[in-house]
């Protein structure tokens, strides 16, 4: 499993401010957006190109586009919607499923309770949206998920993760038989006796949404 965690001021800026306590709802929306933006530049780095060939108004141009089957982003419910607009504006071709996964808060467990996705997932690239990497067992049971179904190699998108998610991601694919990458624009210090990360920004479907 590779993790990457980005290294640039402007994620370091807008990150600074998704952290803020004052920063309101509609600003983290929008931040967010950005963030991700950023974040997905660097996560498709190895996306699936074929070469191409066009005709620009002087001669012919040798070039690449995506190759097929397309991208499927995969934003996990709730909090992963947030996400969704700043992926897709990079990959605006890309096909998008839902997997809607809850946290049990006792036992920290994921559980799922909605999917669409396509049932056959063979040779795609995925590319998983979710804004908190902090016990890593939400991931985990996403991409096991997207991997029971065919898909070929998965990469996560995370605003934020701790040092307990990426071990406990590294644990659970580590026979490394498919691709495992996750892109994140910080690592934080630890998850705190509640399984949050510290110092975090909170939890990221209130803020983005409003508790519910």
């Amino acid at each position: 499993m590779e993790t990457l965690v980005v290294d640039h001021p402007l994620v370091a800026h807008k990150l600074t401010a998704l952290r803020d306590v004052r920063t309101d709802s509609p600003t983290f929306r929008r931040l967010a957006d950005e963030l991700v933006t950023l974040l997905a530049y660097e996560a498709t780095r190895d996306v699936r190109v074929v070469d191409a060939t066009v005709d620009t108004p002087l001669a012919p141009a040798h070039g690449v586009r995506l190759a097929r089957p397309a991208p499927l982003v995969v934003p996990i419910l709730r909090a992963g919607l947030g996400m969704l607009d700043g992926m897709t504006r990079l990959l605006p071709t890309a096909e998008v499923g839902f997997l809607g996964m809850i946290r049990d808060e006792s036992t920290l467990k994921a559980q799922t309770y909605a999917t669409r996705l396509p049932e056959d997932l063979s040779g795609r690239q995925c590319y998983v949206l979710d804004p908190m990497l902090a016990t890593g067992g939400t991931l985990a049971a996403a991409v096991q998920f997207l991997f029971d179904r065919g898909a070929e190699d998965v990469t996560a998108i995370c605003l934020l993760a701790a040092p307990e998610g990426i071990a406990a991601m590294d644990e659970a694919f580590r026979d490394g038989a498919r691709p495992i990458r996750i892109v994140t624009a910080a690592l934080d210090e630890r998850l705190n006796e509640n399984g949050y990360i510290m110092p975090g920004l909170g939890d990221a479907g209130d803020r983005l949404y409003g508790v519910v």
